[in-house]
């Protein structure tokens, strides 16, 4: 029975009940984690090695480089990811449970219900990591970085620091805001077809 809750929950993770559910998925666990996983590692896997202060020292360097950056933003959208998955994940472990079929969901109210509920904090969700983003990265990534070092040494005061390819950060930034809002898009454009679907379903009978 456990294998069957398995497999019940895999295919409920893979083919949810709605079309535009199914886009998400694919448009979530492809293209948003490969851009991350690839190109992300490729903008930011050595950032910390080459962000250099004036003077190039290496505590300095660390010092400002943790002032700059509180968390990595790799971290960050892998925590944002996760985060997202768990209201989706929770739902087909308890429809998996349950021994839900994926086409009852939407015919029965009360599983319509939790559904749409899943849908909508995994919005919330993705509307609170927009939040977080813009205060700990901003929009743009400046190619200076003013860094108040004086709890370190008195003698280094604000000092300058240089922020390797911003350029290339700044446009990865951007990249990463638009997957976030396709993605509540996407959740939108979901509760929409549910409600669509069930109204269909009230018709009919």
């Amino acid at each position: 029975m456990s294998l069957n809750y398995i497999k019940n929950f895999y295919e409920g993770c893979l083919r949810p009940p709605t079309v535009i559910g199914q886009f998400h998925t694919l448009f979530f666990g492809s293209v948003r984690m490969f851009f991350l996983g690839v190109l992300g590692f490729a903008v930011y896997g050595n950032e910390a090695l080459h962000f250099s202060c004036d003077p190039d020292r290496r505590e300095l360097n660390l010092y400002c480089y943790n002032q700059f950056r509180p968390i990595t933003p790799q971290v960050f959208w892998a925590l944002q990811l996760v985060t997202v998955l768990v209201p989706g994940a929770v739902f087909h472990l308890y429809a998996a449970c349950k021994n839900i079929d994926q086409e009852e969901i939407l015919q029965r109210p009360i599983y319509t219900v939790f559904y749409i509920i899943s849908v909508l904090l995994r919005i919330i969700l993705e509307v609170i990591a927009f939040w977080l983003q813009s205060h700990l990265f901003g929009f743009q990534v400046h190619p200076l970085y003013m860094c108040d070092a004086s709890a370190l040494e008195k003698t280094f005061n604000v000092t300058k620091c240089m922020v390797p390819e911003h350029f290339e950060k700044t446009i990865f930034l951007s990249a990463m805001y638009t997957f976030t809002g396709i993605t509540v898009l996407l959740c939108v454009a979901e509760i929409f077809e549910i409600l669509c679907r069930r109204l269909g379903y009230l018709t009919n009978q």
